[in-house]
């Protein structure tokens, strides 16, 4: 391929033309010209003499950077002179993914592309470019070398920095800290001497009998039970949070998408009930059952969640919640908690999702946690126009919707959280907490 180069000398070669006119100088020049390309192109190395190796990390949360590391060796006889381009698709976040190349023979480089990806799943390389020059810079010869390279990105879990003060409030309710009035719950934890401010129903009247002073019993907020946790991966799952018509993908929170809050809210409450000493599994379905993480040891639950959700992706189809119903029966036979992280949608609600649930919480207790877009709260204040008013009522009425849907579910026994993407997770982790404080796991 010619070079720019060979297009700034060709403009040089006007000047010898302008003093000697006529069609024998421009005829002897072009010949000049193509001469000198074809030797600037002999002498150039070959792409396809060169040794490429790349090593990629297998893992990356969701927002770090790490890099991509392409090790060139040159195993022909010429120095290779020119650029690599080590291209992967878009949302992998490459940044300088251009390198000089100057490579005597027998010798070898590395090209470090620093990755910062922008979505969670498997992100891959595409070919490496290699395209070496002659030694007077003036064509060059190209090739696309295939070097195949995955890198998982993981979900980002950021919302772990609350996990601290929810375990600071676990340890309360578990009496582990100093505090007032140990946590109640429903398992025996000991028995104490009374002081000033117990309860008189906590009296253990045979214990105060044989020791003849007033004994109280102390409690501690149950273990070992099961928490199931359910990941809507329907269409609705695909839905773009924060995103107000009219703004560009590249403003902030515009491209968080529904399933992202879930997976966030799903990591906090695993990590969390883990530690409390439950039982946790995960469930992910549309149609079909898209992920599952079940028996996974407290030690290995949350690197297997994280796994497991890392290349999940909405379907753009109905959920089958009569499956899903079926799903759930067969993964807990016995009572414990189901946690579905949904869309709070009146029609999606009523049509599919409410004779599920009014099977489910006849066996298990259920919190239905859907994340809360906050651009309608914004529709809903801005009134400047004519158009602004219209989409102010449209996004009240929704608001009014999701509130009976609320009311109906609670009516039906479910624990609702409706919470903005980035509380959903904390809210969910609270619920969590109250429902094991008193005792409805």
């Amino acid at each position: 391929m010619v070079l720019p180069r060979a297009a700034v000398v060709a403009l040089l070669g006007l000047l010898p033309v302008v003093l000697v006119p006529g069609w024998r100088s421009v005829v002897v020049w072009a010949l000049v010209l193509v001469l000198l390309l074809l030797v600037d192109l002999a002498l150039a190395a070959s792409p396809r003499k060169l040794r490429l190796e790349r090593e990629v990390p297998p893992s990356v949360r969701l927002g770090e950077v790490c890099h991509s590391l392409v090790t060139v060796t040159n195993a022909g006889s010429r120095r290779a002179r020119g650029l690599l381009r080590d291209a992967w698709q878009p949302s992998a976040g490459a940044r300088g993914e251009r390198h000089r190349v100057d490579l005597p023979p027998g010798e070898r480089r590395r090209a470090a592309t620093a990755l910062r990806p922008t979505r969670r799943g498997e992100r891959s390389a595409d070919r490496v470019t290699v395209r070496l020059s002659g030694p007077l810079g003036l064509a060059a010869r190209q090739a696309s070398l295939v070097l195949p390279g995955r890198l998982r990105v993981l979900p980002a879990f950021s919302s772990r920095r609350h996990l601290p003060s929810r375990m600071a409030r676990l340890r309360e309710l578990d009496g582990r800290t100093a505090v007032l009035h140990r946590g109640q719950g429903t398992e025996f934890d000991s028995l104490r001497d009374y002081v000033d401010g117990d309860d008189v129903r906590s009296i253990d009247w045979r214990a105060t009998a044989r020791r003849q002073t007033v004994v109280v019993r102390t409690w501690r907020p149950e273990r070992d039970r099961r928490v199931l946790i359910v990941l809507d991966a329907s269409r609705t799952a695909a839905a773009r949070i924060g995103h107000v018509p009219g703004t560009g993908p590249d403003e902030p929170g515009s491209d968080e998408v529904r399933l992202d809050a879930a997976i966030e809210a799903s990591l906090l409450l695993g990590a969390l009930a883990s530690r409390a000493g439950d039982r946790v599994d995960l469930l992910a379905h549309s149609r079909t059952v898209r992920a599952r993480v079940k028996g996974a040891s407290r030690t290995r639950l949350l690197n297997e969640l994280v796994e497991a959700l890392a290349p999940l992706e909405a379907d753009l189809v109905e959920t089958d919640w009569d499956a899903v119903v079926a799903e759930v029966r067969a993964t807990a036979r016995q009572r414990c908690l189901v946690v579905l992280l949904t869309a709070l949608d009146s029609a999606a609600v009523e049509v599919g999702l409410l004779p599920a649930l009014a099977q489910l919480t006849a066996r298990y207790t259920v919190v239905l946690a859907s994340v809360d877009d906050p651009s309608l709260r914004q529709l809903a204040a801005a009134r400047s126009d004519i158009d602004e008013v219209y989409a102010a009522a449209a996004a009240e009425a929704a608001g009014v919707e999701r509130a009976a849907t609320a009311e109906l579910l609670a009516r039906l026994g479910v624990e609702v959280v409706h919470a903005p993407p980035h509380d959903l997770a904390p809210a969910l982790a609270d619920r969590y907490l109250d429902l094991k404080a008193a005792g409805r796991l």
